[in-house]
């Protein structure tokens, strides 16, 4: 009897473990759960702290493209109200100064360019108060709210013989995709009420560069100036040697502001005529982003203590302090830098802030973020000595899926270097097991992976795995030193510091070593093609998006071209620096590559070309790699619609399955 009782028993407990199993699977984040995210974008408060605008997204499967609409959040109830819908391109939304009437650029149903609409907030339809031939792409109010200055592309000046095919261009920093000579974008003002519009710049610069580089607009306080980042001409490829100049706004009186090559993002001390500004530290490119204020016409490196990459920052309204954003280890974070202090962590809980902060003039603070099991969400903070209060759960979703654990990981790297990564575990992780693992590489190289919410590792652990996002020499999250690090030293380099994390990963006895597959896209695909020829015994399967394979021919026709000098110190073409940039290829060890590689791009990326998947594809291919090539037909570094999106994602999983499960 004693026997049949445990058996029946047993019997049970089995019954309902498969149950929970059979739950957990059907609770599992799958493919079709990329059409209901929603992201939410241009976090914008009012000036009186009461009301947040924002931009909703959401996939719209069937005609492959996004949802758009801009709802406003009211901070003391949670209300939502939706003001605007059924919109195309929306961006850039920003208050008047008074907080009556809400801008925003959208396209513009006669004109069918992007155009600034004005919205009062006390009741009616937007009104478009600008008729560009070619599009708004940056703009701002004037500080009486009376006038609104823009940026728009110059319209071609020979359409007739352009269109008789005399349209031969000179090649000069241009990328291979190039296929007309672009214009420059230049400064507009005009009535916020609409009318005639008036040009103030004009030229061969540019306030803009062909990948839309571009930094806010900023007027004066009298309203007399529009400070702006001025480009040595159209082309990405120069945009490190901008500037910050100033205009008159009758047009006259161009003036340099900021003469050191790199600075952006310029704003003024909201009580002063003081004001702070973006560069790479020490005007070096390859250190990470600095804050440097002007002080009584001194300038200084408010950041210098921080010593790392700062992504964004804003003044607080007393004008004492900054609000700073970027990465602390695996963690996106926001710090409030005194100008004569020391800078102090805001205590964000489990968030990580995925946007930059939005400040009215009561010091409310608006921004979004994400955990690492919940994707964005519209957050406030009423204070800087508050935590953020949750605003929106249009990712409600997540909530009832079952969901990767993620955890920070650390090591002591080559060099000496302290470094760190996330690791997910298995959805149904059970300890005493040991699964196969997929690294996924991350982008830049100056970025850096953090344990906020992101789709792919979450899918990779629903079919059992174990993702691994290691951070590398040239990321931004471990300081200059270590951003630094990559100079001249772009693949082993880095290389060494993934291979060191993956190995206090297998420490941890969780890990099947004899599955283990790589994976990234950009410079996460250029680690991956390295990898995989540098320690070919290593991996059972390989996954390369839009990787960098050739140093020497990404110099020659992408869109960056004299960007990748400071990596090396100078041109592949000279004689100091001939071996340096070849040797550092990942095409070189080609011939050494043992893993299935399944290879990815778009067709018209003008960022990593994709005749570098073509190089390494056939490299591959006629050494025996078993290869598989998929092309999107898409002019974007990344398939940016839900479709494609799906397909890439759908693709990198099924392979990885195949060959470690």
């Amino acid at each position: 009897m004693k026997s049949l009782y445990f058996a029946i028993i047993t019997l049970i407990i089995i019954s309902i473990n498969i149950t929970a199993q059979e739950q957990s699977n059907n609770n599992k984040f799958k493919l079709e759960d990329l059409q209901k995210l929603v992201n939410i974008s241009d976090p914008t408060i009012s000036p009186n702290g009461k009301q947040i605008a924002i931009i909703v997204s959401k996939p719209d499967w069937k005609n492959d493209k996004s949802s758009q609409r801009i709802d406003l959040v009211n901070i003391a109830d949670d209300l939502i109200r939706t003001i605007t819908y059924k919109r195309e391109e929306l961006s850039k939304l920003s208050w008047s100064p008074d907080g009556m009437s809400l801008a925003f650029i959208a396209s513009d149903s006669e004109s069918k360019k992007t155009q600034i609409f004005v919205m009062p907030m006390d009741g009616g339809d937007p009104i478009c108060i600008t008729d560009s031939k070619t599009g708004i792409t940056e703009y701002t109010w004037s500080p009486d709210g009376k006038k609104i200055a823009y940026v728009a592309q110059d319209t071609i000046p020979n359409p007739v013989e352009i269109k008789h095919h005399e349209d031969a261009f000179q090649v000069t920093d241009n990328n291979y995709m190039v296929r007309a000579a672009l214009q420059p974008w230049h400064l507009w003002i005009v009535s916020a009420k609409g009318g005639k519009a008036k040009q103030l710049t004009k030229g061969v610069q540019s306030l803009c560069t062909d990948q839309e580089t571009i930094s806010p607009l900023v007027w004066t306080h009298d309203g007399s100036k529009i400070v702006f980042q001025l480009f040595p001409n159209v082309w990405e490829g120069n945009a490190w040697h901008c500037t910050i100049a100033q205009i008159d706004t009758d047009g006259t009186n161009l003036q340099t502001v900021i003469s050191e090559e790199g600075s952006g993002k310029f704003q003024y001390n909201p009580i002063s005529k003081n004001y702070a500004f973006m560069r790479p530290r020490n005007g070096d490119q390859n250190n990470g982003n600095a804050v440097y204020i002007n002080t009584d016409n001194k300038i200084s490196d408010v950041t210098k203590v921080l010593d790392r990459n700062i992504n964004s920052f804003v003044w607080l309204p007393n004008g004492k302090s900054l609000l700073l954003t970027g990465e602390k280890g695996t963690r996106s974070v926001i710090w409030e830098q005194p100008l004569d202090g020391q800078p102090k962590l805001l205590n964000l809980g489990n968030i990580n802030i995925g946007s930059d902060i939005s400040v009215s003039k009561n010091g409310v603070l608006a921004f979004t973020g994400a955990s690492s099991t919940h994707p964005t969400e519209l957050f406030v903070m009423t204070s800087l000595n508050t935590t953020p209060k949750q605003l929106t759960k249009l990712n409600a979703f997540a909530d009832s899926l079952s969901l990767s654990k993620t955890e920070n990981v650390s090591w002591k790297g080559p060099d000496g270097f302290n470094e760190d990564g996330v690791l997910n575990y298995p959805i149904n992780y059970k300890p005493g097991t040991k699964y196969p693992l997929v690294l996924v590489i991350h982008g830049g190289p100056e970025g850096a992976s953090t344990e906020a919410f992101s789709a792919l590792p979450q899918l990779i652990t629903a079919e059992g795995f174990f993702v691994f996002q290691p951070n590398y020499r040239g990321s931004t999250n471990l300081g200059d030193e270590y951003q630094h690090a990559i100079y001249r030293n772009t693949g082993e380099g880095p290389g060494k510091d993934i291979m060191a994390g993956l190995k206090k990963v297998e420490q941890m006895g969780v890990i099947d070593t004899n599955r283990i597959g790589i994976s990234g896209w950009s410079y996460g695909g250029y680690m991956t093609s390295w990898l995989n020829g540098y320690y070919p015994s290593k991996w059972k399967a390989a996954v390369e998006g839009a990787a960098l394979n050739d140093w020497v021919m990404d110099y020659t026709i992408a869109y960056y071209q004299t960007g990748d000098l400071y990596f090396f110190g100078g041109s592949p073409w000279s004689k100091e620096y001939w071996d340096i940039w070849r040797d550092q290829s990942p095409i070189v060890y080609a011939k050494f590559v043992k893993a299935p590689t399944l290879i990815m791009g778009d067709a018209g990326d003008p960022n990593v070309p994709i005749v570098n998947s073509y190089e390494m594809y056939h490299a591959l291919k006629d050494n025996g790699v078993y290869t598989e090539f998929y092309t999107y037909p898409a002019d974007t570094h990344f398939p940016h619609d839900i479709v494609r999106t799906t397909d890439v994602f759908k693709r990198w999983i099924n392979w990885m399955v195949k060959y470690l499960k």
